[in-house]
Formats: structure tokens, sequence, C-alpha cells
């Protein structure tokens, strides 16, 4: 993409709505525009960076065979109503009626409607397990929005939905899950920590938060320094193997790690002294487990290998997608702005035209765009009439990790700039080893 033909509507001075880093960095990067409390409109940059973070969840899940469906955001107020959650989920429902006086619901949440579609299709123990999961918008009437895309009303999430024969087996679709996670964080250049949780208006004994340490966090959290040593790495995982899923999950929770709603004083005070933290945290998925809840009240049965109906155990796994944004920005920024990881970033690299007019700056910066474009990198390309310093401030405001500097001094001597957004740092190289450095990095072949 060229800078002059881009939708890039970036602010110079800090948004006075804003309170936090994210919300702020996103406005002033053109990300998102306020529609109306606690509702965003997803501008070309932020929606760029929204598609990567919903493209790794789905690759993360479907590398654990889980299956991709998406259903409705209204839901039948009737659904609700057979599971008993109609009346007791609060405030935070959108409760509406249509035309011929239905009652309907924006949905929060789809255990019920997820649950309906399975018992209408499945009824022998063969057909499982089954894991079902879709990225789908969702709305929460919050009583004070705030925090941009961080605690809005309307957010974009992945829920995906487990059915089991036997609680033994729906805790196996628990741990792949926790595996499936860790992968995906990481992925995103997050650590998002596993933290024992509490089920709140879904249910369930089992479950985990996954939180993202940061100064703006909602929750306090305590935890065992030792759990921000761990990381899932490339290492290889057969998610049909029980033992090596359990054994994932023992490692990233045998240490103590908890919101403040389930902080329990006396086992934190036997971690060790020096290892004991204290911090905030941001919520950015949580896994549940809650056994034959919804299918008890709502009928979801399968016949079993001794010819008896029974209700499958289920459980629900959510990812914060456009949440993730904020939480990415609130971990990975400066005082000049974003630093986006390489697994998220919406330009893999920024190319800076320093004289743009110039013969041979414009075809150097034509050469080295051309090239990226054909290696399947997708560079953004400052080619506007534009001051320098702007240029730069720009492209440190939008927070690209890579940024080639083209100018006449420089093609004198046959270098361009290659400097590291991260880092901070730059080097003098040839145009063609600038381009192999950022091939290399984002794993494309360059000959």
């Amino acid at each position: 993409m060229r800078m002059s033909l881009y939708f890039l509507p970036v602010l110079k001075e800090n948004p006075s709505e804003a309170s936090i880093v994210s919300h702020r960095l996103m406005l002033r990067a053109g990300m998102i525009k306020q529609a109306s409390a606690g509702i965003y409109s997803w501008l070309p940059m932020g929606l760029k960076v929204l598609r990567n973070i919903e493209t790794i969840v789905h690759e993360e899940q479907q590398r654990a065979g889980h299956i991709p469906v998406l259903m409705p955001t209204l839901q039948s107020a009737d659904l609700w109503r057979e599971s008993g959650r109609y009346d007791d989920y609060g405030e935070e429902m959108l409760r509406i009626s249509d035309r011929h006086g239905h009652d309907m619901l924006y949905g929060p949440t789809n255990e019920e409607q997820i649950t309906d579609i399975f018992r209408a299709h499945v009824g022998s123990y063969k057909d499982l397990p089954l894991t079902l999961y879709q990225i789908q918008w969702k709305f929460r009437d919050e009583r004070r929005p705030r925090f941009g895309v961080m605690r809005g009303r309307e957010f974009l999430m992945k829920d995906g939905y487990t059915f089991d024969l036997s609680k033994e087996d729906a805790l196996h679709a628990y741990n792949r899950h926790l595996v499936t996670y860790l992968r995906s964080y990481e992925r995103m250049g997050l650590q998002a920590i596993p933290m024992r949780a509490d089920g709140g208006p879904i249910g369930g004994d089992y479950t985990h938060e996954f939180l993202v340490l940061a100064e703006t966090g909602e929750s306090e959290v305590f935890y065992d320094s030792e759990i921000t040593d761990l990381t899932f790495g490339d290492r290889a995982i057969d998610f049909d193997d029980v033992a090596a899923c359990a054994g994932v999950l023992d490692e990233f929770t045998s240490r103590y790690a908890r919101t403040d709603e389930t902080h329990d004083a006396e086992l934190f005070a036997q971690v060790p002294a020096d290892r004991q933290r204290t911090a905030r945290g941001i919520e950015v998925g949580q896994i549940f487990y809650f056994g034959t809840k919804y299918s008890e009240a709502m009928g979801a049965t399968v016949v079993n290998d001794q010819q008896q109906k029974v209700p499958v155990h289920m459980g629900s796994h959510g990812i914060g997608v456009s949440r993730l944004l904020g939480a990415i920005i609130e971990a990975s920024h400066d005082d000049n702005g974003i630093i986006w990881p390489e697994g998220v970033t919406p330009f893999h690299c920024g190319i800076v035209n320093l004289k743009t007019g110039d013969a041979e700056a414009d075809a150097a910066c034509e050469a080295l765009y051309d090239s990226m474009v054909a290696l399947g990198l997708e560079p953004l390309y400052d080619d506007r009439n534009e001051r320098a310093g702007g240029k730069f401030a720009t492209m440190d405001l939008i927070g690209l990790p890579w940024r080639i500097t083209v100018g006449p001094r420089g093609l004198k001597n046959g270098v361009v700039e290659l400097t590291s957004r991260r880092a901070g740092e730059s080097e003098e190289l040839s145009p063609e080893q600038a381009l192999l450095k950022i091939a290399q990095i984002y794993g494309k072949a360059a000959s």
C-alpha cells in the first residue's frame, strides 16, 4: 500500500476522551473511530490487525481439529429461557422484540445457540468428541464502557464449544484448548498467563483466565514469578495425546497464579517470598468446563454404547479478539507510539522516501516495494511529499516493526537504512541486503 492512497487519519494531539495508552494510540493512529459509547468503527489499519489476530486464532483452532461455524448475533429468548439464564444474566444483556412481538437478544455468548444446533443434529456417541467454534461479534451492555476496545459494549470474540461423552474426555478438551491458547498468544507476541478464575454467569468449576500483565489491567493478580519464565515455543504436540496435553496444563498451572476473585492468601504465602508478585492483568481469554449444565437443561443427549441416552459433557472457550488489540498495545509501546509484534503487524515493513520526486530515490523505493510484494510481503510505502520528520513520526506512531529509509545521500554510497522499531537501532545495508533481512524475518524466500 502507498501512503498517498491509504486512508490513515492520524491525529497529532492526544484525544481528551482516552484515559489509557491503547485507547489513545488506537485513536491517534487512525485505527478506530467511536460510533457511540463503547461501540467503534474499525478503520483500515485497525481492521488489518484485527484480521491478523483472527487468522492466528483460526489457524491454531483448526490445527487442533476444531471446526468453524458462524452463528447469528441475534438469538431467540426462548433458548435462554430453556437454560434458565434469560432472567439471571442481568442488565448486560440487550433484550429486544421483533415486529411480531418475539423476544430476542443480542448475544453476549452462545452456549444456548450451539447446544440447540448440537441437539438437532447429533444423537450418537460415535459422533463425539466434537468441537465447534466461531469468531463473531458480541454485545454486553456495560454500565460504564471505557478504555476503548478494552471494555467496549460491542466486541469481536472467538467462542468455542466442546461436546464429549464423559468428564474425562471433556477435561482433555479443556487441556487441548489451553495448549491452543498458549500457542495463539505467543504467536501474537504476548505472554498470557493462565490463572485460576471464577466461572461467573457461564458457570463451571474448572476455569482459567488468560491474563496479560499491564499497569492498566482491570484485575489485580497474584502469581509466582517462575511462571513468567515459561514459554510454549514451537514444540510439536499431538492434540489427541491425553497425557501430553495434561502435561502442558500442569506445567503452566501448577505454580500459583490467581486473580483477586479467587486469590487465597494462605496458599500464596507458601510461594517463596522472593518469587511472590502482585500486578495488574488484562483478561484476553477464558476456558470453562461446566459438565452437563446446559445439556441437561436443553436435552442435548446422545445414545452411548449401552444404548442409554445420556447428556453430553460440555465446555466453552473464549478469546477476546478485538480486546487483544488493546492488550498488545498496552504491552508493547513507547512514548512515540505502538510497537507491533511481527505476528500481527498491519504491514510487514515501512518504506520511507526522504526525497519524493528525486528520480533515484523514487526508483529505489519502487524497486523495494515491488520486490516485497513479489515475495508476498505487505509494505507501506510513504511516498507523500512531506518532511522527513513528519514521516518518521507517523511510522513510529503506527508502530510497524521495521522501516527502510531511502534517501539520495545513502544511495550515492549504495545503501539504505534498516531500522528496528522495537530496538530503536539502525544499520546501513544495500537495498538487496535489507530486502533479504526482511524476507528472512517473516519466513519468505528471497532469491
